[in-house]
Formats: structure tokens, sequence, C-alpha cells
């Protein structure tokens, strides 16, 4: 009772009539709780994101640095090269040892190292290559690369007596992917080859040809040479997985014999053909390759060859002749890395310097345009890297000095150049100076074709009304460029006067309708154009200009067949799509010509008559069936070029001169189905068929050609390639690897105008006015390779006439494959 009583007299007694006050204290009560539950949840919060914080800096990052130091006062022994050896394991302790050491002293590394490994030795006096392991804090992992990267030189405490005499230096390494990880244990693909005095030595991915190589493994090949020498490796056959991201199948040639990324030479994945260049060159003896496969495709891999050859001395020199050439070292093969090269050039005394570089690769990967911080040549204190057209530097004086660097990772072609005197008052006698220093014809100055890659010999110029376009901004262009869907002056204005009122739209035949009324479902146009290429895919009447597919139904998108993308209702676009695809990528860079490279057009076919050798080009558009010239099969007096028996095809072939290599197959005709129609005098309806006896095998170099549909549109000014084994010259002979060449569509109006009376709707012109790449005589019956979507390719046309070949104003003619498309799939199923 007495604390109540106590209780009691705290407690303040108010009036009846203060009800309100009685309320508010009440609401204030509740209001106190409130905000001390707030204010524990508020700090429950705090102390929450606090122990998250912490926990977060304590997670730790397992790192893997792969790296090399150099032992200076130890002389390499064979016995090193056996990482079993008890001279191996001794050194190979010490190394691990002095590693500890050095880690211990760096904060950000010693509390967190778990430890190191050595994977190898070389000559230098001995460079130690080695892996080691850390468990870091997530916050402190850039920090620790950091350190890592530095190149430090290891300092032995008194209490290092058994390292007391061992001296080391260039201690650096850099994070690893832990797949590329070697571990001792895991040695079941791991190889350790040497170089025999000029011998080649040869290796292969396991199982190569005859099996693909291990799924989901990591293989390794340790590359050797003697002391003093360099290693050539050349990959003589490439085919991995494609390339497809960061989980690729990989084959990474190192540098070193430590995978550290700063000096991987070359990454490869996907396939090469075999006249690509994969040789590689070390800047010393030793070469590491690994093969990292995160997939389970089948692919056969690669087979190799390496071999030594002494260590350059030096390279560049003095250049005392008024012109001559020099290059990169092995060029056209790769430079090596690590090396610089000064070329210290004079010419008489009153006379300036000309370089003309012809051919520049200097590209490297994850390098900034422009910045030139890996390889580059260096002249007048400017450098140039990358990968550049041909350009031309000059001097103020007799001298000039070129200056070439190439770091310890990837490597390019190099470049060739030539150099030359010249009066600085007439640099070119007799022609044309470029912007750039470069020299060309004077009849190349103002004729619609940039020559120079600055286009000087274009500017200010008076333009021939009679054959050219005068853009506004000058320039002068071929009339027959004019309102083809190009810009070609690069202001538009060749194509402004062709378009149709603002807010209308221009059909096919020329006529401007209100721009609502395109892609609405209805031909307003009459002739479909209006509802033939639309964002959203539609079902629409059926025209000439919509794509029919196989249920009858007719869609309003463009060119709609095997793009990937499923338009019609029964997916009949995307079916029959094996086609028009190649192994190899268009990833070579022919140095001085246009060779087409194995694999690159693996549709095209050489037929050869009986005692005559190659005569016509043809197409495999499927097993048994080619694509190829009426007029290639009219009877002669001496020859009867129509009876089947008489030809061979070959598919796979590159080189006329090799026609029994690898991967070239032989195949008889069964029968030539010429067009009925086929008139050998206008050469319209200029296609034949031809049935060969047996099915071809599809292989890397034999492939189909897609055939386009009906509807299919090939727009003036669209790049399409002519491939053939025909004459190079006009009058000249036929070629013996099979030529390429990139040629344009031109707009049917131009060319009806060029060759009067000469055209019909199933013929197509395609390459350029001013000449200088056409088909020509050999070429026939061969096909025009148009690159559509996803990389996709059909075949526009079929070579077929001319007048004379890569004339001014006589562009090539060809069957427009689009019109036949009915007749090709009534007699061949395809």
């Amino acid at each position: 009772m007495q604390s109540m009583k106590g209780f009691e007299e705290g407690v303040e007694f108010l009036p009846v009539n203060s009800t309100k006050q009685v309320e508010k204290r009440g609401r204030r009560r509740w209001v106190l709780l409130a905000a001390l539950l707030l204010g524990l949840l508020l700090l429950a919060l705090v102390v929450g994101l606090l122990v998250w914080h912490f926990q977060r800096r304590d997670v730790q990052v397992q790192k893997i640095f792969n790296g090399y130091l150099r032992i200076t006062n130890e002389n390499f022994l064979d016995a090193y090269e056996n990482s079993s050896s008890p001279e191996f394991l001794n050194l190979a302790r010490k190394v691990t040892e002095a590693l500890k050491l050095l880690y211990m002293e760096v904060p950000v590394l010693g509390p967190y190292y778990r430890k190191s490994a050595v994977t190898a030795f070389s000559e230098g006096s001995v460079i130690a290559y080695y892996w080691s392991e850390f468990s870091i804090p997530q916050h402190l992992e850039e920090e620790a690369e950091r350190a890592m990267a530095k190149k430090r030189v290891i300092t032995l405490p008194p209490r290092g007596r058994a390292l007391s005499n061992f001296m080391v230096t260039s201690v650096v390494a850099f994070p690893t992917d832990a797949r590329a990880l070697q571990r001792t244990q895991d040695n079941s693909c791991s190889f350790a080859l040497h170089a025999r005095g000029k011998e080649v030595t040869r290796f292969t991915t396991p199982g190569f040809p005859d099996s693909p190589y291990p799924a989901r493994a990591r293989c390794q090949w340790t590359l050797r040479g003697d002391a003093g020498s360099v290693l050539s490796l050349t990959f003589r056959s490439f085919d991995v997985a494609p390339c497809d991201g960061q989980n690729s199948d990989l084959v990474t040639v190192y540098n070193s014999l430590s995978p550290v990324e700063p000096h991987t030479v070359v990454r490869l994945c996907g396939a090469y053909p075999p006249s690509y260049n994969l040789t590689f060159l070390s800047s010393q003896n030793v070469l590491l390759v690994t093969l990292i496969t995160s997939t389970e495709r089948r692919h056969p891999g690669f087979d190799a060859s390496f071999f030594q050859l002494p260590k350059m001395s030096g390279c560049g020199g003095s250049l005392r002749e008024a012109q001559g050439t020099f290059s990169t070292p092995y060029y056209p093969g790769r430079y090596p890395p690590n090396i610089n090269c000064t070329w210290h050039i004079q010419v008489p005394n009153n006379q300036n310097v000309k370089l003309r570089f012809k051919y520049f690769y200097l590209q490297e990967p994850n390098v900034v345009l422009g910045t030139c911080s890996k390889d580059y040549v260096e002249i007048n204190g400017e450098r140039y890297c990358g990968e550049r057209p041909q350009f031309v530097v000059t001097s103020k004086s007799s001298k000039i000095t070129v200056h070439f660097h190439s770091d310890h990772s990837y490597t390019d072609t190099g470049f060739l150049a030539e150099y030359l005197s010249y009066d600085s008052k007439d640099p070119c006698p007799g022609m044309f100076t470029c912007g750039t220093g470069r020299c060309i014809r004077r009849e190349l100055r103002c004729d619609g074709w940039a020559d120079c890659t600055d286009h000087s010999d274009e500017r200010n110029c008076s333009c021939n009304p009679s054959h050219q376009f005068t853009c506004k901004n000058q320039l002068c262009k071929p009339l027959f460029w004019v309102c083809d869907g190009v810009n070609d002056c690069g202001d538009n204005s060749d194509e402004l006067a062709c378009k149709c009122p603002e807010g209308t739209f221009k059909c096919t035949s020329g006529k401007c309708l209100p721009e609502k009324q395109k892609c609405d479902g209805k031909d307003d146009c009459g002739d479909g154009s209006d509802e033939a290429s639309c964002d959203t895919v539609s079902i629409v009447t059926c025209t000439s200009h919509t794509f029919r597919c196989q249920n009858g139904l007719c869609v309003n998108k463009g060119n709609p067949e095997c793009d990937g993308e499923t338009d019609c209702s029964d997916g009949s676009d995307e079916k029959n799509c094996d086609c028009g695809l190649r192994s190899y990528s268009k990833r070579a860079r022919v140095v001085g010509g246009t060779d087409s490279e194995s694999g690159e057009w693996p549709w095209q076919v050489s037929l050869h008559a009986r005692g005559q050798g190659h005569v016509c080009g043809a197409s495999l558009i499927s097993p048994t069936w080619l694509v190829s010239a009426a007029h290639c099969f009219v009877d002669e007096n001496s020859f009867k070029y129509s009876d089947p028996t008489k030809w061979t095809a070959f598919l796979g072939l590159l080189d006329q001169g090799q026609l029994t290599a690898t991967g070239v197959q032989k195949h008889e005709l069964k029968r030539i189905i010429s067009h009925p129609s086929f008139n050998d005098f206008t050469f319209d309806y200029d296609i034949a068929l031809l049935e060969l006896k047996k099915p071809a095998e599809y292989s890397a170099v034999v492939q189909p050609i897609c055939l386009p549909d009906a509807a299919h549109v090939f727009p003036p000014g669209k790049a399409i390639w002519v491939t053939g084994w025909g004459h190079t010259e006009e009058g000249g002979t036929g070629a013996l690897v099979l030529q390429k060449g990139e040629i344009r569509v031109i707009n049917q109006t131009t060319c009806e105008a060029l060759l009067p009376q000469q055209l019909t709707p199933r013929m197509m012109c395609v390459g350029f006015l001013s000449g200088g790449v056409d088909a020509c005589q050999g070429d026939s019956g061969g096909p025009l390779s148009s690159v559509e979507a996803n990389g996709r390719i059909f075949q526009a046309g079929v070579v077929s006439w001319g007048e004379g070949c890569a004339q001014k104003n006589k562009p090539g003619v060809y069957t427009r494959l689009s019109m036949f498309r009915t007749w090709i799939k009534d007699q061949t199923g395809v």
C-alpha cells in the first residue's frame, strides 16, 4: 500500500471540464512510443548497414597471379627443362622462398599470401616463371594488382641465409584466369618440345585430325629453342569452336613460358583458311601455346609446327641511295615482339625525301584509336599505328629518320615502304600531287573517283555535264549515281532532287503518295512497293514486290528469306536455309592482289571442258545441282559443249594448278539444262542448270549459295562480289588463283542508256562506269555473291556478257537470278 500511496501522490487530478487536456496527454504518449520504435528501427538499420559493410570488406577473393623473375647469378642448365629433376626442384624451392619473403614486406600482399609454384625456367641468365595465390579482401583487390604489377628487386634479409647468394630482379606478375593456371598434377595435356638444329617440329591438338580435341580441358605446349635463337611458329591448319564471347574455346600464344597477358602474341578462335598468315615469332628462345576449352563442341583443332632461327643482332640501318625500299623484319610475315628498328635515310643534298607506305598493318587489340602507345612507327615526331591505306610522309631536307617499335604483346604484318628523292618545287613530275604527297596520273584528276585518300584530286573541279553530276560541295560524281538511293556526294545532293515532297512517299514507279498510305496494308502504288519494306510485318495482297509464303499468303517485309526471323505464319521464309554461309570469315588482308582465300567462296565451281582446262564458272546450289550460263554450252563445229560427258566440275578449288589438293572434289555431269528461251545472239535468258552424277560432300570449302526469291531486291549502289578464274585483263590470260572483285549494282535506267536496245528485264548491270573492275573471259557462268542479313550470302546474278572487260562506261551484264526462281524450282526442286 505504501508504494501505492507514493504513486498516488505523484498523480495530478484535472478538473472534469479539462477533457481536451486529458486526450492530449494520451496522444503524446503514443507519439513518444512511435518515435522510440522508429529510433530503434533506424538504429538497427544503421547497425545492419555497418555490419554488412564490414562483412563485405572482409569478403575474401581468390586471386591467381602469373609472373616471371630473373635470377642474375645462376647459369641455365639443361636439367632445368625437366620439372622433375633435382636441379629444377632445388631452384624452384629457392624461388618460392624468395617470393614469400618479398610478399611479407608488402602490407597489401603479405597477410593474404597462400602459396606459389614455379612452372618453368628459361635462359637469361635464368628466368623463372611462376604463379602465386592470394586470398585478398575484396576492397584491396585493385591495390594488390597494382602492387604485383610493379617490378621489384628482392632484397634478402640476414635471416635468409640459405638465400644469401641468391640474387633476384625484375619480379612482376599479373592477374590470370584461373582456367589458365598450370597445376603440377594436371599434366595429361601438357607437352614440352625443343627445336633441334634447323629441323621443323610438328605438334597438334590431341586426336587431330581424326577426332576432336578434348572438351572442357586445358592443354599447353612449352616450345623451346637453343640459347641465342628465336622461334617461328606456324599454324598450318586451324579450326576450333567459333568465337562467341568469354566462354569460347581459345588458343593463346605467349612470348613467355608463363601465361601473362602483357606477353600475349595472339589469341585465336574460330576457323582460318589454310592460306591465312598464321606465323608468329618470339623475341627470345621460348613460346607458350595454350588451349582452353569451355565447350563440348566437336572441332578438329590445329596442326602447328615451329623451328628456331638465329636471333637478329639488330634491324634498321642507313639507307643512302636515291631511292629504295624497307620493311619491318620478316615482312610479309609478322614482325616479332619487343624489337626496335631505326632507319636513317639520306638522299642527294639538293633533294627532299618522300616515304610511301604501300602496306601498313600495326593493329593491336584494346588500343585507343590515335594513341599509338604499343606498336608504332615514328617519323618527324609523329606516331603512326593501326591499319592504314597507302600514305605518304615527306621531309623538308635530304634526311629523314624512321623508328619502328614493337612491345612485348600482340604483333601484326607490319609495313612495306619505299623512299625516293624529289625536287620540292615539283614533287610529282608530270603527275598530280595529292594533299598527302602521293602522286597519281593527271587523267585521274576530276574523274569522279577519289584516287587520293584525302579526296584532293576531286576538289576544285569543273564537272563534265555530259557524264558527271556537280555536287553542292563541288565534287564531281558519275551521272549514273544520281537518284540511286546512295549518298555518293557526302552531302546527299545527288539524291535531293529525286525525293517526293516532304510528308510523301515515292513509289518504285516514281509516283508520290501521302506518307500515311505507306505500310497500311493496301497496294496504293499499284506495284506493291509501298508495302514492300515495313517495320512491322503484316499479311498483304501479293504483288511482284512481296514475298509469297508456302501457304500462299504474302508478307510486306523486304527480302525476308533466311534472315533469322520468322515472318511467315508457316515459317516457310526460314526453311531450306542451309546455304550462303562460309566456314572462314572474310578476315584475310591480301597483300598486293585480289586473290581469294581458300573457303572464302565455297560455292564457286570451275568447269573444265575435255582437253581445254577451265572454260566457265558455276555455283553450287544443292548437293546435286549447279547454276551456270547457257552460252557456255553452245555447240561449235569443233566441240559439242552441250554434251555433259565433255565436262568435269571441280568444287572446293582455289588454285587451277592444284586440282588434286586436299578438299578439292572432282565431279562428272549427268545432264545440262539450258533455258529453253536462251537467245545466243542477245544472250537473253542466259542461264543453265547442271546436275552432278554424284552428290557433293559439304565441307569447309564446299557449301551451297542461297538462291534469291522472285521478290528479292538488290538495290542500285549495293556492293556485290564477282569471282572467277577468267582473264585478269582484256586479251590476257586466265588466273591460276581464284580472283575476287567488289563492284556495285548500277541503276537499270542508266545502264539502258549506256547499252541501248541491248538490255532485257532478265539482265542487270553491275560494275563501275570508270572501269577497272569487271568480269572477263573465263568468268562466264560464275556467281555474283551478295552479302545479306546475318552475313548470309545470296546469288544475285550469273556472269553473262559485256563489251570488252573493265572499260569505261561499259559495265558488265549479268543474268538476274531472281527472275528465274520459279524455273529453277520446277527443274530441280531446290
